[in-house]
């Protein structure tokens, strides 16, 4: 637990080095403080804030710089925002998305986020219900069967899947007409639980069928969701944290293009509420120590269906990634909920 000189000192360090860049002596912190406390007293004060791992003394600098855990503390007990409106942005930014075409609307959001951040800005695909309306199976001989799914949208997916017998076209027609008359309008997940408990009630061979129609299905629906839109990447170059650092650099497009590891993180972000943020390696996924990351969920008609947010150097304006990423994540909801 710190004391109140001790957070006042590590607010005014954490802000200051935000600001300029520069690790923070015991003089410059005198100021910034505006405590009337002799530099003696400021500089024990520091030595506990780094014993406690909240700040550290980079290389022989006299002065010193947040942590990943310093920051984390800052952003958690010392952070004050502005109340949000969507007029924050201005009107020029909001006629960027326009609710003709979904997809334009996710790159427009992740080229605003980029912009207005001057970082990296990230958006995930809506999802799509994982419903079907409509099945039916397709023999094409040799033990396959093609398996076509409409969804309520009327979005049509196909998937091959191979099957331990040859099935008849009779028996795939009536597999067909059993979940199209029991099963429609259920998601892939109701209709995989609905299975296990009526597997019993079906033949044998249908039920097998049906089963990898679920798993086709499921499969299917994952695909369609792993779609993740990057912006700005180029603005990490002129970052002055990383612009001596190509090892890192070169780790973090490494990141971007794979996105994979992005699509695991902004997923988890997904199931919190309001804006999240993840500092300097906090998160598993992606433990990069240089590098913060602010999300949100956004909404369609009340349902969240993906998530956006801002990737930049822990030395970030918090307050205001945290402002650009809530404000952008209402005015995509308001947006994709028109159309």
């Amino acid at each position: 637990m710190l004391d109140d000189r001790a957070k006042i000192l590590l607010k005014a360090l954490v802000e200051r080095y935000i600001a300029d860049g520069q690790p923070v002596g015991s003089r410059t912190l005198s100021r910034a403080s505006g405590l009337d406390l002799s530099a003696a007293t400021i500089r024990n004060v520091m030595a506990d804030l780094e014993e406690l791992g909240l700040i550290v003394s980079p290389h022989t600098s006299a002065g010193r710089v947040p942590t990943p855990k310093g920051y984390r503390l800052f952003v958690d007990t010392m952070l004050t925002s502005r109340p949000l409106t969507l007029d924050t942005l201005g009107a020029e930014a909001r006629d960027q998305l326009q609710p003709d075409q979904p997809q334009r609307v996710i790159a427009s959001a992740a080229q605003m986020l980029s912009s207005l951040s001057q970082f990296v800005g990230v958006v995930t695909s809506p999802r799509k219900a994982s419903a079907f309306q409509h099945i039916e199976f397709l023999r094409l001989g040799d033990k396959r069967v093609l398996v076509i799914l409409v969804s309520p949208d009327g979005d049509v997916q196909n998937r091959v899947i191979f099957t331990a017998q040859d099935y008849a076209q009779s028996q795939l027609v009536e597999a067909s007409n059993i979940l199209n008359a029991h099963y429609s309008g259920l998601s892939i997940e109701e209709m995989r639980e609905r299975l296990k408990n009526e597997v019993d009630q079906l033949r044998s061979e249908i039920a097998v069928l049906m089963q990898a129609a679920v798993q086709a299905g499921g499969e299917v629906m994952a695909e369609s969701t792993e779609q993740l839109v990057v912006s700005g990447e180029r603005n990490l170059l002129t970052v002055q944290d990383f612009s001596n650092d190509l090892g890192s650099l070169r780790r973090m497009f490494d990141l971007f293009e794979q996105k994979t590891q992005l699509m695991r993180l902004l997923d988890g972000s997904s199931r919190a509420e309001g804006v999240r943020i993840y500092i300097g390696g906090e998160s598993q996924i992606v433990p990069f120590e240089e590098l913060s990351v602010v999300s949100a969920p956004y909404e369609i008609n009340g349902r969240v269906v993906g998530t956006l947010g801002v990737i930049g150097p822990t030395r970030m304006a918090y307050d205001r990634m945290i402002e650009i990423v809530d404000i952008t994540s209402r005015l995509v909801t308001n947006v994709l909920s028109q159309k």
